[in-house]
């Protein structure tokens, strides 16, 4: 879905989240993901406190604009911190939004129109919801894939057909979370879903940038399938 003050259009395939570890690490693994062609960064790092994911959010989005340009640096939760970094100028590019956040009409009301807003969501009546704020929002995230241990959602583990039946219902892209891993992308690729997100993968590995090539590798072939 192309947004109106980028270039080039969002792709979800490859989808970054960040988690915990020093500043210095999460930037490196941001940069060199972002190198390796993922779509998406979004900086979420908890627990944290909003002082420190205004000073981190500034630091990823800057190393991931230099790394690839065409690349999304999305703010987690705090719709202040985004609104913030935005207006700095900074490439920071939109938020991504929890179910007890701000709603999304008021944050596309603060962010504005060419901001990239995402949802979470993980049932069919969210994302029936969602489908309600289908002009508003540039896509949803649904999970867990399976269960995680980078988050609680209380909501059951969706499997692979879990991802068919919201495919079937969703007006939004929908991208997969929920300790989701590279072995996964094929067949979740396969579902119809727009893309795969991932925390461990990257956060866990020696060489971030060949785990972004690979996910989009097989994420291709997994579409096609």
């Amino acid at each position: 879905m192309p947004i109106q003050n980028s270039p080039t259009p969002l792709d979800l395939r490859c989808y970054v989240v960040t988690g915990s570890g020093s500043p210095e690490h999460i930037v490196r693994v941001a940069q060199e993901a972002a190198a390796g062609g993922a779509g998406v960064v979004q900086v979420r790092s908890k627990p944290i406190t909003a002082r420190e994911l205004l000073e981190l959010g500034e630091k990823v989005a800057t190393a991931v604009a230099l790394a690839n340009p065409d690349t999304k640096t999305l703010i987690d939760d705090r719709l202040d911190v985004a609104a913030i970094l935005m207006r700095r100028g900074l490439p920071v590019h939109g938020i991504h939004l929890g179910q007890s956040d701000i709603p999304v009409a008021a944050a596309r009301e603060l962010l504005g129109a060419g901001a990239i807003i995402g949802l979470t969501t993980g049932t069919a009546d969210l994302v029936h919801a969602a489908n309600e704020y289908a002009e508003i929002i540039d896509y949803i995230g649904a999970g867990p894939f399976r269960p995680t241990p980078t988050k609680q959602s209380g909501r059951p583990p969706l499997g692979f057909d879990g991802y068919r039946e919201l495919v079937q219902i969703s007006k939004l892209p929908i991208v997969a979370i929920g300790d989701v891993q590279p072995a996964d992308v094929f067949e979740l690729a396969a579902t119809g879903i727009a893309g795969c997100a991932m925390v461990r993968a990257f956060m866990e590995a020696e060489y971030p940038r060949s785990i972004s090539e690979s996910v989009i590798t097989q994420f291709i072939a997994g579409s096609q399938a």
